[in-house]
């Protein structure tokens, strides 16, 4: 009876000739074609990301108590072609570091596919002990299993940063964009953290639009719109500045999610105080924050890495993009920001490499790269070398990146982990505090591998890094001498 009444009110015809065409095939049941999802945290708040199977309303329900003896009843939402469907609900009001379950209507109705509560947890309210998971290149093409989530679910995160190629596109058609956002939100083993850890994305150029795309890409506002589509971040660039990039407070710590693609320059434009990755107001905007933050630690996080590694020909990282990245590095140094360290993406690598910015009276600038989740993993090491290796390439497995924070004592500390395809973390950990990342303070070589520390020796004497001989061709540039600038 209910169905009939839906098909009675007339607007199904209206619905069916509003929708693009293939989403309009999949009306039925009013449900979530996609979803639940949990967006952007705080510890006053939770969001959820749902994606609609009609141009309905969507209400968000929630309680204290998994069996809904009290009812909360959360915001309501339209769900509209124009966002293919996709709605943002958020929960306000709330209690901090506390569980929460809840559940969705869509037409008024409760999703019959999914009759169970799901479950999440708001934000501490200050300085806490926490995990971030993240990790880039996500190719449901290559792997429809994607057994890294039975791994990244085990290490319990408390949020997860997907920092770029989250889908392979490779397209300036915004359904085929749709599609593949649509099959990545309903792999079995992603679902269960989907639902209850928030997800927080940026891109990178396979989401993007095409292989290494950039600012000149006549389809990136539409990529833009798609993207807000399928992901609840806090905001999307600023009111007169387009983009992804935003500031995310969790913890005690400041996450500065980085948009490398909307604003980029060409790679082949040379490398001068005239080229840009981020633009220029996205980079006012950074300087700005991290000037006004407070946090022991500031992550940047973007999708290519900051080493100088891919300074290559068919490299699009920050490693032909060094002018920029050194403005950056001088301004941190100068403005005396301490707590700086950074993560990427991309590669196909597990890395951890470092920017000894101590040889130019700053601080070493660390660079954690989890990638791939699920793509094929690469050998790109042995003809790249960044500044400095802390810890071997990881090329083995997919894998995942684990930052754990603990903020609650006199001297707060990140653990930083990478862990492959069954969870086991294939490196010895890395320990930072905050006196590590001041003005001053050289750590670099204590820190690193004293595997690694000889095979930069032996490559900075002309040798070959894994102890052959350089080819013809290997990248010679004066940041391997140890400097960087």
């Amino acid at each position: 009876m209910r169905r009939r009444r839906f098909l009675k009110t007339g607007g199904l015809a209206a619905l069916l000739a509003a929708m693009p065409r293939a989403f309009a095939r999949a009306v039925g049941y009013p449900r979530a074609l996609q979803g639940p999802m949990i967006g952007a945290p705080g510890p006053d708040h939770f969001t959820v990301w749902t994606r609609a199977s009609g141009l309905f309303d969507v209400t968000l329900e929630y309680s204290t108590d998994r069996d809904f003896a009290t009812v909360i009843e959360g915001p309501t939402a339209a769900a509209t072609a124009d966002d293919e469907g996709c709605v943002v609900l958020r929960a306000d009001g709330l209690q901090p570091d506390t569980d929460y379950w809840y559940r969705l209507r869509y037409a008024g109705e409760h999703d019959r596919y999914q009759p169970l509560p799901h479950h999440t947890r708001t934000a501490p309210a200050g300085p806490a002990k926490f995990r971030v998971a993240f990790g880039s290149c996500c190719r449901i093409q290559f792997d429809p299993e994607q057994r890294i989530w039975n791994a990244v679910r085990a290490l319990q995160p408390d949020m997860f940063l997907w920092l770029g190629d989250n889908i392979y596109a490779d397209s300036d058609q915004a359904d085929a964009l749709v599609d593949l956002y649509a099959r990545g939100r309903t792999v079995e083993r992603l679902e269960p953290l989907l639902r209850s850890v928030p997800q927080l994305a940026t891109w990178d150029d396979h989401d993007f639009g095409y292989n290494d795309s950039d600012g000149r890409s006549a389809s990136k506002a539409q990529s833009l719109r798609v993207f807000r589509s399928f992901w609840a971040n806090p905001s999307y660039g600023e009111r007169d500045n387009p983009g992804v990039y935003f500031l995310q407070h969790y913890g005690g710590v400041d996450f500065f999610v980085l948009d490398g693609r909307y604003h980029r320059d060409p790679i082949a434009k040379p490398d001068d105080a005239n080229k840009t990755m981020l633009g220029a107001a996205q980079k006012a905007w950074l300087k700005r924050e991290l000037k006004a933050s407070t946090a022991p630690f500031k992550v940047l996080a973007i999708g290519g890495g900051w080493s100088c590694a891919e300074n290559e020909e068919g490299g699009d990282s920050w490693g032909v993009y060094l002018t920029e990245r050194t403005e950056l590095f001088d301004f941190i140094r100068d403005e005396g920001i301490g707590g700086v360290v950074c993560i990427s993406g991309d590669s196909h690598m597990g890395e951890l490499n470092c920017i000894p910015r101590s040889q130019q009276g700053g601080y070493d600038i660390y660079d954690f790269c989890s990638s791939p989740l699920a793509q094929m993993p690469a050998a790109k090491n042995t003809r790249q070398a960044p500044e400095v290796r802390v810890r071997d390439t990881w090329t083995r497995s997919v894998n995942v990146g684990l930052m754990r924070f603990d903020m609650t004592g006199d001297t707060p500390q990140l653990t930083y982990t990478l862990h492959d395809v069954m969870g086991e973390p294939v490196w010895e950990p890395l320990v930072l505090t905050p006196d590590d990342l001041r003005n001053g303070a050289r750590t670099w070589d204590s820190k690193s591998d004293p595997a690694e520390l000889e095979r930069l020796e032996r490559f900075r004497k002309g040798g070959g890094y894994y102890g052959f001989d350089p080819p013809q061709g290997w990248p010679s540039h004066p940041h391997y001498d140890g400097s960087s600038d």
